[in-house]
C-alpha cells in the first residue's frame, strides 16, 4: 500500500467563505464547500449545508465504508432512529460500517466533515 494514498489537497491558510456553495450531486438537499479532497475518491474535509426540512428516511439507516468526523457548526439534526437531537457544537466519530440516521433536520445546519480511509 502507498503512504500516499490519503494524501489531501495542499493548502495554507485561505478565506473558506470565498469558495462557492455546490449542491452534492450524490445528496439532494446538501450544498457542500470542499476544503480538501484525497485522490482517492474518498479522503474529503468539507462545509456541508443540508437545506430546512431536509429528511434522509427514504435511504435508510446509513453505512459507510470510511471513517467520518461530523461536527455541528449551525442548526440542528435529528437521529430518527434514537430520537435524539443535535445541536451545534455536537461531534460524532464513526468508525467505517457503524449504522447511523436517518436524519430529519427542520432549521436546516452546516457541519464539518472529515471522510477517511479505512485501513
Amino acid at each position: 500500500m502507498s503512504e500516499d494514498r490519503d494524501m489531501r489537497d495542499e493548502h495554507e491558510f485561505f478565506e473558506v467563505d470565498a469558495l462557492p456553495w455546490r449542491e452534492d450531486p450524490a445528496s439532494p438537499g446538501v450544498s457542500e464547500r470542499v476544503l480538501s479532497r484525497g485522490s482517492d475518491g474518498v479522503t474529503l474535509t468539507r462545509i456541508a449545508r443540508w437545506a430546512p426540512g431536509l429528511d434522509t428516511s427514504a435511504s435508510g439507516v446509513i453505512r459507510h465504508q470510511y471513517h467520518e468526523e461530523v461536527y455541528l457548526l449551525t442548526g440542528e439534526l435529528t437521529d430518527l432512529t434514537s430520537g435524539e437531537t443535535h445541536v451545534a457544537g455536537s461531534y460524532a466519530s464513526r468508525r467505517p460500517g457503524m449504522p447511523h440516521g436517518p436524519y430529519v433536520t427542520g432549521p436546516g445546519c452546516t457541519m464539518l466533515e472529515i471522510r477517511t480511509v479505512a485501513g
